[in-house]
């Protein structure tokens, strides 16, 4: 049962590094398909790539922090089946919430890049 919550425990981080290497280096050619989908950055092919390259190098960089400080600490909790499982519902959840962060400073950074395409 620890070693199957361990991989739950990495999933995140593996997606994460796996979907922003995707967005990143091959950001999704069609607006509003697969990718990052919000107001701002489906207004048109400039900021969909633009918003699409930028979180996914976000997701690459945090992905290898978060599979770094995720991997480690369940293994000191192998004997204890209580403790690992809570360490790792606790790590899951900081790491959506981790994801969900990434959220604003892309925003940000759209408002940035394009502040003449405000609606």
């Amino acid at each position: 049962m620890q070693w199957l919550l361990f991989a739950f425990d990495l999933s995140v981080p593996v997606l994460m590094l796996v979907f922003g290497r995707w967005m990143w280096k091959r950001c999704p050619k069609e607006v509003g398909s697969l990718g990052y989908k919000t107001r701002r950055s489906t207004r048109n092919q400039e900021t969909w790539q633009f918003a699409n390259t930028y979180i996914g190098r976000l997701w690459w960089i945090l992905g290898w922090i978060a599979l770094a400080l995720s991997a480690v600490p369940p293994l000191l909790f192998l004997g204890d089946e209580t403790a690992s499982a809570n360490l790792c519902g606790k790590l899951m959840m900081a790491q959506c919430v981790l994801l969900a962060a990434t959220i604003p400073p892309t925003e940000r950074a759209l408002k940035k890049r394009f502040p003449n395409d405000e609606r």
